[in-house]
């Protein structure tokens, strides 16, 4: 069993005993911690929540707890039952609510489940934040309201279609050009709510073709969750079957998209976010952000297009916040997740194919042809496990010493530059593990710099341990 308290909120396997698993009593103790949390930046009138989970089989054990519990709490809950996390997002600030959680594991397996909490502008809490949240929870530093002050409990229907309504909206969304594409998609939603989501929006941009695949939102997931290729077989082999245009993939809580080509191959994760910059960019010219660990083809498309790119330390809270200071256009993570802030400061895999298919039919030609017109970039991602004794930092301070000619960052771990190429070191903050990522023109490139990288790290704890 296992749990994991981050800044972010608390994940967890279900089952086993409390502290080691996501049992009922953390489910409710950590939900109390987060409405003390809110009480506290929201000490008059009545506090609203608003609550969506994804479709894992857990969600509705866990909803029923957050819900009681929240109520306990006195907090109102603004309850839309099955949603994604994006559309989450975007009802806090519709319904003028000041903070909400979403019921989810992300890319986890079925035996996950997670608190992802939002702070009242519908954006992840900050890592000050999640830290005081923790704290709460370790002191037990809540209480709960008395019989006459317990919090209400509204159930909200119709929320993704608000969602997909203000999709549509949006200037650079061609509905007409894009029914006259006459698309034939294929969609993977693992059996999650993304079921419910993509189809429809497939059908209020007017696309008539729609092969639905695995999606039932009832959490049975029919393979491993992270829309990756080796997950994405079925699909790629119904999309070459039904002679598609493209496929879609997304994960649980749809805040990532992930693209199959007409051949069946893939787009590339990393390439969604490229794809959905280089129209942006062509039609409103600006900044861009993506994590210190995404594609170098990001950079080379918005300078293409004069703008500037910036990377931020892994992880959305730090693009979004990157994102507002260098006022982008568009950002997000090379891991498939889309942030636009014409929409919402959020990942969101609704409006990433919204935009990505009006590229397509403006584009004229296949996905495959699309693909083929960006930089061709390659990312090996290894990881080093190291002995509990070992200093991970002085590690990370000895490669950095070593290539300390070359343009480094140290905002998140070590990346250093070489040209075109890079790598990107960072530490597990629960292990004592150093992860590996490097970029190259091929892949034979890419795992050679992170061959190397790793016999320099084997050589530096080997002289540690001699010293010790």
């Amino acid at each position: 069993m296992s749990l994991i308290k981050s800044i972010s909120g608390i994940r967890g396997t279900i089952g086993g005993k409390p502290g080691e698993g996501l049992s009922p009593l953390d489910i409710v103790k950590f939900t109390s911690a987060f409405a003390a949390w809110v009480k506290n930046r929201h000490s008059e009138g009545r506090i609203s929540v608003v609550l969506g989970r994804d479709a894992r089989i857990s969600g509705e054990l866990c909803r029923n707890l957050v819900v009681g519990t929240l109520q306990a709490m006195g907090l109102d809950v603004i309850d839309l039952g099955l949603s994604t996390t994006p559309t989450v997002e975007m009802a806090v600030t519709l319904e003028n609510a000041q903070a909400g959680i979403i019921l989810t594991a992300s890319h986890n397996p079925k035996q996950w489940n997670a608190l992802k909490l939002l702070n009242e502008k519908g954006e992840f809490i900050s890592a000050a934040d999640g830290e005081e949240v923790l704290r709460i929870a370790a002191e037990e530093d809540f209480s709960y309201a008395d019989v006459n002050h317990l919090g209400r409990h509204l159930v909200v229907d119709g929320y993704i279609q608000k969602h997909i309504e203000r999709i549509l909206q949006l200037p650079l969304v061609d509905r007409e050009a894009i029914a006259a594409a006459n698309f034939r998609v294929v969609v993977d939603a693992v059996n999650s709510t993304g079921g419910i989501a993509v189809p429809m929006l497939l059908r209020a941009l007017g696309v008539q073709h729609i092969t639905e695949l695995y999606c039932t939102p009832d959490g049975k997931f029919p393979h491993n969750p992270e829309p990756l290729p080796e997950h994405l077989r079925d699909l790629s082999e119904t999309v070459v079957k039904q002679k598609a245009h493209m496929g879609i993939s997304i994960d649980p809580d749809v805040d990532r998209l992930a693209l199959v080509c007409e051949d069946g191959e893939m787009f590339g994760e990393e390439y969604t976010l490229v794809a959905v910059a280089d129209y942006i960019l062509k039609n409103t010219p600006g900044n861009t952000v993506s994590n210190l660990s995404s594609t170098r083809a990001l950079r080379e498309v918005t300078e293409k297009y004069k703008g500037s790119y910036a990377a931020s330390a892994v992880g959305e809270v730090n693009v979004v916040e990157l994102m507002k200071s260098t006022q982008a256009v568009i950002g997000g993570e090379g891991n498939g997740g889309i942030i636009y802030p014409e929409l919402h400061y959020g990942r969101d895999a609704l409006v990433g194919i919204a935009l990505f298919l009006t590229h397509l039919a403006r584009y004229g030609k296949s996905v495959s042809m699309l693909r083929a017109s960006y930089p061709n970039y390659f990312i090996s991602k290894n990881k080093v496990e190291l002995t509990p004794e070992i200093n991970v930092d002085e590690v990370l301070s000895k490669v950095q010493d070593k290539y300390s000619k070359q343009p480094v960052n140290t905002i998140d771990g070590l990346k250093i530059e070489f040209d075109k190429e890079w790598v990107h070191l960072r530490r597990s903050n629960t292990e004592p593990i150093i992860r590996i990522y490097s970029e190259a023109e091929n892949m034979a490139t890419a795992n050679n710099l992170a061959n190397k990288i790793i016999a320099d790290i084997k050589e530096f704890t080997s002289e540690m341990l001699l010293k010790s």
